[in-house]
């Protein structure tokens, strides 16, 4: 375990009121929310294993299963206590037992033929492919000339929103973008500990961008699963885009993001008028 760990706990146990977990609220308070022996009086837990923990100094109680992890049990107790959402919950049981990783070039990051075939099939879709860094590896024709990933800008989303400024035009609504980014790439930061490209990454923009400093300040987690995003394209006009995300079985640190709009409706028939002036799209680039 590292600082985050302890940074997340920080964030979210100074959420919580006393009063909103029955707790009277006396004295005067340092930081705003639960003290850490408040969370770890209605966790079930010694004030002491809390303290290690939030401090990633490894707790040395019964709450450690016999591989050393701190146990579901008191996962689960610390995620009730805090209110923790679905992926705020998952996110708390990777950081506090991180999986061994195989190193830097451990996760997959070529594109199988069969999911650039399917891709290329989608030609109604504007379709391409995210690995756990939110780097597109591959994309479809449609998805090119939405986005633009064939041209000379990064292949990175985070940076592309954060350092872009072309980002900002194309999102009406770039706030909510920014931070559904943030959240989506700390949840996967939180499943791929010590990967030294994410903390590069995250590192290069925290030093660029106030607004990502910001907001990672912030530890947002939220996957990025499904959803309706606008964008303004340049040429099409305003886009009502619908979108689903689909976890490759084979390579499951890589994601299909397909953008579905309703049959019919004006961003359809905007789209296809791309897809008519698009039928041919540089292939993405491998990556090592």
């Amino acid at each position: 375990m590292d600082g985050e760990l302890g940074d997340f706990l920080r964030s979210r146990r100074a959420r919580i009121r006393p009063e909103e977990v029955g707790l009277p609220s006396y004295g005067r308070r340092r930081v705003p929310g639960l003290r850490r022996e408040e969370v770890a009086q209605l966790a079930g837990v010694s004030v002491d294993y809390y303290v290690r923990l939030e401090q990633g100094r490894g707790p040395g109680d019964p709450g450690r299963t016999k591989s050393g992890g701190v146990s579901d049990a008191v996962l689960d107790a610390i995620a009730r206590v805090l209110r923790l959402d679905e992926a705020e919950h998952a996110y708390l049981r990777a950081v506090a037992r991180p999986r061994r990783q195989d190193g830097p070039g451990a996760a997959m990051s070529r594109v199988r033929p069969g999911v650039r075939l399917l891709l290329d099939g989608m030609d109604r879709n504007p379709a391409y492919v995210l690995d756990h860094r939110m780097e597109v590896l591959a994309w479809n024709a449609l998805a090119d000339a939405v986005l633009g990933f064939s041209g000379p800008g990064d292949l990175s989303l985070p940076r592309r929103t954060f350092l872009d400024p072309a980002s900002r035009e194309l999102y009406p609504d770039w706030s909510a973008i920014a931070a559904q980014t943030v959240a989506h790439l700390r949840l996967q930061a939180g499943h791929h500990p010590g990967d030294p490209v994410t903390g590069e990454l995250v590192a290069g923009l925290t030093r660029a961008s106030e607004e990502f400093r910001c907001l990672w300040a912030d530890h947002l987690v939220k996957p990025c699963d499904h959803g309706v995003k606008l964008l303004r394209h340049p040429v099409a006009g305003l886009l009502t885009l619908p979108y689903e995300t689909l976890t490759i079985p084979a390579a499951p640190d890589q994601t299909i993001v397909a953008y579905m709009p309703e049959p019919g409706s004006e961003t359809a028939e905007r789209l296809a008028l791309l897809g008519s002036w698009s039928s041919v799209v540089p292939e993405a680039p491998e990556r090592a």
